[in-house]
């Protein structure tokens, strides 16, 4: 059973100072914590991963001592909206609707989406007509969901609550494919003993990709501004590219082909 981080109390994350200005000093984040190697939990309790090292660092730039909390993916924006939290760490990906809901940071990463496929089904291609009648997994909530209800219709797609139940049902032989996040495979794919999988096609992004980022409650624009002034600094100052070297040997900032480039 994945482990879950409870805050005892309710943080107050800023306080209003004389004259108008804005001061942290104690600032909560919300993570999902099963999406290695962005946010996961070890085995000793501790919440580790590419999202939480950026969150630290930011936190250090705008001097602030962060509190991290797990939060299950499907109910992440209502409880930072139910001030469960104040900062949602936890790879969101942009994306119109999400936009109505929260408001986002400047963008981190771009996540392209990529299909990973049974090296039994010997399959080269992605297309849509290819992919009929496969049996397709990913995340529910995520962006590949859409990616998937708009351009594979004929494919059978199956959702699940977390990552890991969906690695689960591909080894077991209960799924054809995954789409989802190519860089949320890398972890995966190099412990899994059977060599079952593999990659397939290229990478692509939908039209709409904005790149994945922070957010925050609408209309808390202080603390939208120095989240976006911490990720300046830590992009320009070379603290970004010696987190992102720990887990990627390639630019994760650079935009793929979008899905109107790939399948249309």
């Amino acid at each position: 059973m994945k482990k879950k981080f409870m805050t005892a109390t309710a943080f107050a994350a800023f306080a209003l100072m004389a004259g108008g200005s804005v001061r942290a000093e104690t600032l909560s984040i919300g993570t999902e914590g099963d999406y290695a190697p962005f946010n996961y939990v070890t085995a000793a309790g501790e919440i580790k991963g590419f999202d939480y090292d950026i969150g630290q660092a930011v936190c250090a730039e705008i001097k602030v001592d962060c509190v991290w909390s797990t939060n299950e993916w499907a109910g992440i924006i209502p409880a930072l909206q139910a001030k469960k939290f104040d900062v949602m760490i936890a790879s969101m990906a942009i994306n119109p609707d999400r936009k109505t809901q929260v408001d986002f940071t400047k963008p981190y990463y771009f996540n392209a989406m990529r299909f990973v496929a049974r090296k039994d089904l010997g399959l080269k291609d992605i297309s849509p007509e290819a992919l009929k009648g496969k049996v397709i997994g990913t995340q529910s909530g995520s962006v590949a969901v859409e990616a998937l209800q708009q351009f594979f219709p004929e494919s059978e797609v199956k959702l699940y609550p977390t990552m890991s139940e969906v690695f689960l049902d591909m080894e077991n032989g209960r799924l054809d494919l995954i789409l989802e996040g190519q860089m949320a495979f890398t972890e995966w794919l190099a412990k899994e003993e059977s060599g079952c999988c593999a990659f397939v096609g290229d990478s692509f992004v939908l039209d709409t990709a904005e790149g994945n980022a922070m957010a925050v409650r609408k209309g808390d624009e202080a603390l939208l501004a120095k989240l976006n002034q911490g990720l300046k600094t830590i992009m320009e100052n070379g603290t970004y590219e010696k987190i992102r070297k720990q887990y990627f040997d390639f630019d994760i900032m650079a935009k793929p082909k979008t899905t109107s480039e790939y399948f249309r």
